[in-house]
């Protein structure tokens, strides 16, 4: 491998960061515009900003000059090491803001303080790049505006894709910018919409764009704040889930506001090429005949149908039952009973039901990972039923995680081919999807993704166990992070962080993120020996 060549395009990538990174620091020096000289770079989210913006411009420009030579040289396997290294490196530049946040809120800082810090801040970054909405965060609303703006921001950057913007912005990345595009879009291949892939990569950006601006500008009309308007269409449009509020969503109690959130999570999760199609062309065939979109349309209207039949007809478990789930810190009785009081009144009508249903299974199936009731005090079927959509995902070249619709459609088919050669071993049967013929080589494909993601679960899961006493929320916690939902059970419930989970849980969650978003094989092929040899 030609690492010139990789390290080339990280410098771009950093540059990049650091034009990103000046928005929240406008923000930031706006908000301390009452200040002057010293006392204005006296404050920490301030003084934080400066110095990543110049860390990543200095270091951006420094390994370009050096690599320049090299800018060409661009093949399939330097073309993986980007994707992966370019993530891990913008994560560690984006997580200074957070690193001198939480020093700065620390009463005595020592090393162990700096390396907990650095872990936490790494964590919450990368859960904002992947789109995971895991958080670390217990106060979200103490956070000031640039570092609320920012940790949003890294939501919106990583949704549509962060190699895929840079393909926009630098269209002479070099000969294996397809690599990289294929590398970082979900799903298991990567179209095209115009010949040349910087055409492409501008109007995938242009659609994100204009969904985004369309949202915060409805948000704003249903009574949001401009910036906390912004942070949530940035966290629906990447199905990331990053909120301005400890309660969410479910912070404004409007119903307005859950059905436009609603309606912009299921665009979210639907493949932005047929929002191309729509949105420029008018072309309805690429609805009428996309067999993917059928069947997840098709799960999210069923999972929302049963979910509000359940809701309505059996209403919640007794309290003592959710008081049981495992919580780092349990609530006490009173304050128990209160919760489930209001967990209950949001059910309690037919409309509310329905309301609060569609929001949760939406919010999950595509991975965004918002949230209006607490899920984790609904009956355990429903619990288990989101677990499921947790693994099943949005669809193919959208922003959402899991394993994406198409996936699950093939495997499916697949082991309903393989039912019927028990009785007809001589039969010949091409899969089809929507009318097309699959390539057996995509089918293997698919096959050894499927069999990777649930082999990395169960891998992690027991991992995990050796930090987590609840194996509920050992599990839970790989389901969430894997599938880049954020929101899992029990002790990382939708009312609960990954605050307290001990340094090495956190590092694997913190892989379990960057596998998922980059869907497995572009992480794991860096760990063969013959990847980096020339």
């Amino acid at each position: 491998m030609k690492a010139k060549a990789v390290f080339f395009a990280i410098g771009r990538l950093l540059q990049l960061m650091g034009g990103v990174l000046l928005i929240p620091f406008g923000i930031c020096l706006w908000d301390e515009k009452h200040l002057l000289g010293q006392a204005l770079l006296s404050q920490p989210e301030t003084i934080a900003f400066l110095v990543s913006v110049l860390v990543s411009l200095a270091l951006g420009t420094l390994l370009q000059a050096i690599c320049r030579s090299a800018r060409d040289d661009q093949g399939i396997r330097e073309s993986f090491a980007i994707v992966s290294l370019g993530w891990i490196t913008l994560a560690l530049v984006g997580c200074i803001p957070f690193i001198v946040w939480f020093i700065a809120q620390r009463v005595a800082v020592g090393p162990a303080g700096i390396l907990a810090a650095f872990t936490d801040a790494y964590f919450e970054v990368m859960s904002g790049f992947t789109t995971t909405g895991a958080t670390i965060l217990t106060d979200i609303e103490v956070l000031p505006r640039g570092l609320l703006l920012w940790r949003s921001l890294t939501h919106w950057l990583g949704g549509m894709g962060i190699i895929t913007l840079a393909l926009a912005i630098f269209p002479a990345m070099g000969v294996g910018g397809y690599q990289m595009f294929r590398g970082e879009v979900p799903g298991p291949s990567a179209d095209r919409l115009r010949p040349r892939l910087a055409e492409t990569a501008k109007v995938l950006w242009g659609v994100y764009l204009l969904l985004t601006a369309v949202e915060t500008l409805l948000l704003k009309l249903g009574g949001m704040e401009v910036l906390d308007a912004v942070c949530h269409a940035f966290g629906t449009m990447a199905t990331g889930g990053f909120s301005t509020r400890n309660a969410s969503i479910g912070a404004y109690q409007s119903a307005y506001i859950d059905w436009v959130v609603v309606v912009f999570m299921l665009l979210a999760g639907t493949n932005f090429f047929i929002h191309y199609r729509l949105i420029f062309r008018q072309d309805w065939s690429a609805v009428m005949h996309n067999r993917e979109l059928h069947f997840y349309l098709g799960t999210v209207l069923t999972a929302i149908l049963v979910t509000t039949a359940v809701l309505y007809i059996g209403g919640l478990p007794a309290a003592d039952v959710s008081a049981s789930h495992y919580q780092f810190e349990p609530r006490g009785a009173e304050e128990h009973m209160a919760h489930i009081a209001a967990q209950e009144a949001n059910v309690k009508s037919l409309g509310g039901a329905l309301r609060h249903a569609a929001f949760q299974v939406v919010a999950i199936v595509t991975t965004t990972g918002y949230g209006t009731a607490d899920f984790d005090s609904w009956p355990r079927v429903l619990g288990l039923l989101l677990v499921i959509l947790m693994f099943w995902g949005g669809c193919a070249g959208s922003t959402g995680g899991g394993m994406k619709m198409i996936r699950i459609l093939v495997v499916s088919k697949t082991a309903w081919r393989e039912l019927k050669k028990v009785v007809r071993p001589h039969l010949i049967s091409p899969l089809k999807v929507g009318g097309c013929t699959l390539q057996e080589e995509m089918v293997a494909s698919i096959l050894g993704f499927f069999l990777l993601f649930l082999g990395l679960f169960v891998v992690c899961s027991l991992l995990m166990t050796l930090f987590i006493p609840d194996l509920t929320t050992a599990v839970a916690s790989v389901a969430a992070t894997i599938g880049n939902i954020g929101p899992g059970l029990s002790g990382v419930g939708s009312t609960q962080t990954y605050a307290w989970i001990p340094a090495p849980g956190k590092w694997i969650l913190i892989l379990c993120m960057l596998l998922g978003r980059l869907e497995i094989f572009t992480v794991l092929v860096l760990l063969r020996p013959s990847f980096w040899k020339r």
